[in-house]
């Protein structure tokens, strides 16, 4: 097992590198800058300020200048917000987008695990097309359009909930943006968890359980639940990066002081160092992720480890 997560591991090093090296060159090669501004700064100051940030190099140069520190654990500074550093903004960031993925991702797997396996034990019945149709609205709809519509009917007409901001930090600041990050993983889970089911369901070893009169719960949570897992695990991974990147735009629909805020903001304003910086720590998050997905896909099915 230890040998296969360190193979895993290697292979994402060239990842990595290609997408920050695909990202550097975009945002220095787009046009304008992260000093440009509606009142243009001295040409002396502009100077200075690019001697300072390296950007009076050439472009090679630059880049290799900025690798070097990334391997040293640097993120480099923020262009714009130079009181603090990119590492600092991330990290003081981070545990508000932390939490709310998080609960989103929990949420996420109980309700869709939960749905899939009812949907498959009452097939084409009335609870499969309740419970599948209710979370399919979550994925037919995007969240930047879940999000006004719940906070329109939660927050404005009937006051039950906050439309925004992180106040005191009590859940019912965070019951709506982890909903709407939730939803569509639900929906997508529910339906490779019903899908699955019904396949093992079908086996053969399912009907000699039944056969010997065990009952139908202990054959699901004994006998079918592990192998009919094996679709979800695959997609625990891309659906945890998913809820940490989508949680930016949730977080700035509920003005939420999460990555979200420094990463929008470092975006509109051409911040460089914030821009790359986020996408590197959410890179290091996404391949941290898929490898707990590959070791517990391995786990569940022996049989991956020889492939």
């Amino acid at each position: 097992m230890i040998s296969y997560a360190l193979r895993r591991l290697l292979s994402t090093i060239p990842v990595i590198w290609i997408a920050l090296t695909v990202c550097f060159f975009i945002m220095r090669l787009a046009p304008g800058g992260p000093f440009d501004g509606e009142r243009p700064l001295p040409p002396a100051v502009l100077r200075n300020l690019a001697a300072h940030y390296n950007l009076d190099k050439p472009l090679l140069q630059q880049y290799a200048i900025y690798v070097f520190d990334v391997l040293k654990g640097d993120l480099g500074p923020s262009f714009v917000n130079q009181d603090f550093s990119v590492t600092q903004q991330l990290l003081s960031g981070f545990p508000y987008t932390l939490t709310i993925g998080g609960w989103a991702f929990v949420l996420a797997l109980v309700v869709g695990v939960a749905v899939g396996c009812l949907g498959a034990l009452y097939q084409n019945r009335s609870a499969d097309y309740w419970l599948g149709g209710t979370l399919l609205i979550g994925l037919v709809l995007p969240s930047f359009l879940i999000a006004p519509i719940l906070q329109l009917v939660f927050g404005i007409e009937l006051g039950w909930l906050p439309v925004g901001g992180w106040g005191d930090g009590s859940a019912k600041y965070i019951v709506l943006p982890i909903i709407v990050l939730a939803l569509p993983h639900a929906a997508r889970i529910s339906r490779l968890m019903r899908g699955s089911m019904i396949e093992v369901m079908s086996q053969n070893y399912i009907r000699t359980a039944r056969a010997k009169g065990i009952g139908p719960r202990l054959t699901v949570m004994r006998h079918a639940m592990r192998p009919a897992l094996m679709p979800v695990v695959s997609y625990l991974g891309p659906a945890a990066s998913y809820l940490l990147t989508g949680s930016l735009v949730v977080e700035s629909i509920f003005g939420l002081p999460g990555v979200g805020r420094y990463f929008i903001a470092a975006a509109l304003n051409r911040d460089y160092g914030m821009v790359l910086g986020t996408v590197i720590f959410y890179m290091g998050l996404i391949v941290f992720l898929n490898l707990l997905v590959d070791i517990a896909y391995a786990w569940l099915d022996p049989k991956v480890r020889t492939r």
